[in-house]
């Protein structure tokens, strides 16, 4: 299988849009991710994956924190604006847990970095979570690289 089979089998699978954000030396950075996902309860992990080339990876390397902020439906110019699809764009982040966050996130989630691992092209993060904030909105979601309406058609919980 070459590599764009295995990006668009990939794609097959739906997944909430995240900005991960940091800050290092008073200078804010962040990324559009959807390389996200719970860990464990007790305690209480989430991981991220992040491209090693990527220059967000040293900035969470350098500051031993992260912010998760899991997008809701209203906020795709958020993603846009750190996947680099925006350009000229100014952000306004409120302050959670000493971290950056983006406003009114479906929800956002302080951590501290727990545990590095290389794997591959990326490094995996796993995150110990601080503390989190929650909203009720739908989220903002990705499927075949495209963003997805999520509707409550026939919701069955799980």
């Amino acid at each position: 299988m070459d590599d764009r089979m295995f990006k668009t089998a990939m794609g097959k699978f739906a997944t909430g849009v995240t900005v991960i954000t940091t800050e290092f030396d008073d200078q804010v950075r962040g990324m559009t991710a959807n390389a996200f996902m719970s860990v464990s309860i007790d305690p209480k992990l989430v991981l991220i994956s992040v491209a090693n080339k990527a220059r967000m990876l040293d900035w969470i390397k350098q500051s031993g924190h992260f912010a998760v902020n899991i997008l809701s439906e209203s906020q795709q110019d958020k993603s846009m604006i750190f996947a680099g699809q925006l350009q000229d764009r100014e952000v306004e982040f409120e302050r959670f847990e000493g971290l950056p966050v983006i406003e009114d996130s479906l929800v956002t989630l302080a951590c501290d970095v727990y545990e590095t691992h290389l794997a591959g092209d990326h490094t995996l993060f796993v995150g110990a979570v601080k503390n989190l904030q929650l909203q009720d909105r739908q989220p903002l979601t990705i499927y075949e690289g495209k963003y997805k309406d999520v509707s409550d058609k026939a919701a069955t919980e799980v």
